[in-house]
């Protein structure tokens, strides 16, 4: 724990235990989601929406004493707009990472990866980086965006419940 209560992460292969504390059993399944990313979204979607919703009903009749009229199908046309943009938005609460001791299956704002235990070489989270990533056998970075450095503890339990199947999975293979 760095100071001002913020949980600092260190760019710890998944091999390593964690730091300090107990080390956690082999759960059977672990699901993770971003906390504060899908309250703000949400948050976000209803007042646009609603400010989408309240605009549609404010404007009415002549714009700017000319010809043009905004009429009903306008209306419609810009609640429409908001359920398109508060829908963009909560686009940010879909990320997710599910685990168990055969993978990991992870949810990003855009694509869906299931990848086995196998093909992991190490659980990452760079002290700085955004979100945590998994580095994989044939070099490439795999951005899990459902571990979010905002989340602070819960993004510690996740990175650490991740490790430790991951390490489970490399004794099971490597006996």
């Amino acid at each position: 724990m760095s100071g001002g209560g913020c949980a600092r992460l260190d760019s710890v292969t998944s091999a390593q235990p964690p730091r300090s504390g107990p080390r956690p059993e082999d759960p059977e399944v672990v699901r993770f989601r971003p906390r504060r990313t899908r309250v703000v979204a949400w948050v976000a979607a209803g007042v646009v929406l609603v400010g989408a919703v309240i605009l549609a009903w404010a404007l009415e009749g002549r714009i700017g004493g000319g010809p043009s009229v905004f009429g009903p199908a306008d209306r419609m046309a810009l609640i429409g707009l908001g359920v398109v943009a508060a829908a963009a938005l909560l686009t940010l609460a879909r990320p997710a990472v599910e685990a168990d001791a055969e993978g990991v299956r992870v949810r990003n704002i855009v694509g869906s990866y299931q990848l086995p235990w196998a093909a992991v070489r190490a659980v990452r989270f760079e002290h700085g980086a955004s979100w945590a990533t998994l580095e994989l056998t044939d070099d490439e970075l795999l951005g899990v965006m459902a571990v979010q450095a905002v989340d602070k503890e819960h993004a510690v339990a996740a990175v650490r419940a991740l490790r430790a199947l991951h390490a489970a999975h490399r004794r099971r293979t490597s006996a």
